[in-house]
């Protein structure tokens, strides 16, 4: 889930008036805007309406497009989020006719997912349909050897450490013609996956 703009906003003031070295007292002195109103903001449980944005602006000493450059460079604080997947863990997926599992599966929100996949089609016959999904990916592989095939590109051949980072939307297919080989997928969001 992406963080509010209110959320962006607080966060930005907070790093500005912890910069200066200031208390919600200060601030609130300098600006005019009630603490318990500053307090609320920095916590993204309150937005504030344009009058009060622009004394926090003056009272902090930067112009309005300042804050937005610091809210848009504002990175999340480490969430603390942890998920290990042993040999043989992770919910089943298929990736066209290869089996996968997916890593970190009980991990919500995700910005990308991990799916680990056994790719056992020796030739596009065998694949199908190539497989469609929404964003990017990123495809390693881990063992033997892989045949990348999109709509886009000629046919791409890679080994066990080689990768590709492809637009998925523009359908792709994982071949292993020299027989059956491993490789980690990391694809964008929460993954259009067939179970």
């Amino acid at each position: 889930m992406r963080p509010k703009l209110s959320d962006r906003t607080g966060a930005a003031i907070r790093k500005l008036r912890l910069a200066r070295g200031w208390t919600l007292e200060t601030l609130s002195e300098a600006s005019g805007v009630p603490i318990s109103t500053l307090s609320r903001v920095e916590l993204g449980q309150n937005a504030l309406n344009y009058d009060k944005l622009m004394r926090l602006c003056r009272a902090l000493g930067v112009d309005l497009e300042a804050l937005v450059t610091r809210e848009a460079e504002g990175s999340a604080a480490p969430s603390g989020r942890r998920a290990v997947t042993r040999v043989g863990d992770g919910a089943p997926v298929r990736i066209g006719p290869n089996a996968g599992r997916r890593a970190a599966a009980e991990l919500l929100s995700k910005s990308f997912s991990p799916v680990i996949v056994e790719v056992t089609a020796a030739s596009l016959a065998d694949y199908g349909r190539l497989m469609v999904q929404p964003g990017e990916a990123y495809l390693l592989v881990m063992a033997g050897e892989v045949e990348f095939h999109s709509q886009l590109y000629a046919p791409l051949a890679l080994g066990a450490g080689e990768a590709v980072y492809f637009d998925a939307a523009g359908g792709y297919a994982l071949i292993a013609p020299g027989g059956p080989a491993q490789a980690l997928l990391v694809v964008s969001g929460e993954g259009n996956l067939a179970v």
